[in-house]
């Protein structure tokens, strides 16, 4: 990791500029303005057309984003970046990669709160519950994991994200439509900075990148907001992603085409390696295929699901 710094070094453009940034508020009414009532008004409007599986996934990604405190700590872990090295190139990006990502749980928090849609109560204590359970990427002690895990994840939000955004244009909110795809224009940039790193890694050391790669694989990608909770519904996560994969949010087919991709732009099927790598390597080519053979099932069977009733939209079931 201490080798990538100067790679490091040379994307941190990849980071904004804080003074021509994007803010929440840039999104939101303005609150000082003389006709602020109007603006609230307006903005109210639009969000009472969304349907309530829209809300849940909103809450539920909101939940997640603003849980970065953990995901933080989890990249200066894996980046080995702290007060000691600030300046270096690894601190330097860690820092604005953070400070970009809090925007993200800031404007989603502001939206729905402004909507009066939810019980905000009760999804502040969701995000309570989720800080407090932790979050393990299951990638210690090994650093390639982590970057492996970051680029799947950083892809996986972006889709997610693009996908709201599509679906709230459709429903008559292009407040939210614009939110989202901004936030998805985040992890665009963010995606292509993990994902350069780690194909670096894969140049420099094929045989452990391969190995690494096959590893978070076999065991599939944890999602960072798995152990969120309500205090009310022990299956809680599962029930949102029930919902994503019934909007079309987030789906199994999303899940196999992302390792496809991760695949292809890290040249997985034609790096030169031997052994066990090799055989990683063949396990790993094969993956996309796989889940793309089941994806009809899963779609199938998760729709079968009964409704599931949210805390966060005061008990409805959707």
């Amino acid at each position: 990791m201490t080798g990538l710094d100067s790679f490091v070094g040379k994307h941190l453009s990849l980071l904004l500029n804080v003074e021509t940034a994007w803010q929440p508020t840039d999104f939101l009414p303005d609150l000082t303005a003389e006709d602020w009532v109007e603006q609230v008004t307006v903005f109210r409007e639009r969000a009472k057309q969304l349907d309530d599986q829209i809300l849940v996934i909103l809450v539920g990604g909101m939940v997640t984003e603003e849980a970065l405190p953990s995901y933080s700590v989890a990249i200066s872990a894996i980046a080995g970046a702290n007060p000691s090295n600030r300046d270096k190139p690894w601190s330097v990006w860690t820092r604005g990669w953070t400070a970009e990502e809090n925007r993200h749980g800031d404007l989603l928090n502001a939206y729905l709160r402004l909507t009066g849609r939810v019980d905000m109560r009760g999804v502040e204590q969701s995000i309570h519950h989720l800080l407090n359970n932790g979050f393990d990427p299951q990638v210690h002690p090994d650093p390639y994991r982590g970057l492996i895990y970051t680029a799947f994840q950083e892809r996986a939000t972006r889709i997610s994200h693009n996908n709201v955004g599509r679906i709230a244009a459709k429903q008559g909110d292009s407040a939210l439509s614009k939110i989202c795809l901004r936030i998805a224009g985040d992890e665009a940039r963010h995606e292509s900075f993990y994902t350069k790193v780690m194909g670096e890694v894969m140049n420099e050391d094929p045989e452990g990148g391969i190995t690494s790669f096959r590893e978070m694989m076999r065991k599939m990608i944890v999602m960072p907001g798995r152990l969120m909770s309500d205090g009310k519904d022990p299956d809680l996560f599962d029930h949102f992603a029930t919902v994503a994969q019934r909007m079309g949010v987030y789906t199994v087919d999303d899940y196999g085409q992302i390792i496809g991709h991760l695949c292809e732009t890290w040249d997985i099927p034609h790096r030169a390696v031997s052994g066990a790598a090799a055989k990683a390597q063949n396990y790993l080519c094969k993956q996309a295929e796989r889940y793309a053979s089941f994806a009809d099932h899963a779609r199938e069977t998760m729709t079968a699901q009964p409704p599931a009733e949210f805390a966060w939209i005061h008990g409805r079931k959707t």
